[in-house]
């Protein structure tokens, strides 16, 4: 087989699942409840983060919590100081790419 398969978990609580974690890319998928997220962190390269269910609440750098709802891609650029969170009853999920993959 020339194709290497990946299958992603379909949890029904907290999980940061890296799905592919090679010297191309870092690819996870991530499902947080109500009120969890990831701690406040520098991107470590940059970061394509999809919604793909729904709605992701996020500061960047300074700002103030920008949302975006199922269907977003967000391009955000390295070393961004990042605060993930899902503020929302329903389930948040994402797939996060870091390309180029981080050095450390």
């Amino acid at each position: 087989m020339i194709e290497k398969e990946y299958k992603l978990s379909k949890p029904t609580e907290k999980v940061i699942e890296k799905v592919i974690f090679d010297e191309n890319i870092h690819y996870l998928h991530m499902v947080f409840n109500k009120d969890e997220g990831l701690p406040e962190h520098f991107s470590n390269s940059n970061v394509y983060m999809t919604v793909i269910r729904g709605r992701l609440s996020i500061g960047l750098n300074e700002q103030d919590i920008h949302e975006y709802e199922a269907g977003t891609l967000l391009k955000i650029p390295f070393q961004t100081k990042m605060n993930v969170k899902n503020l929302h009853p329903e389930k948040l999920e994402l797939i996060v790419v870091k390309a180029p993959a981080p050095k450390n």
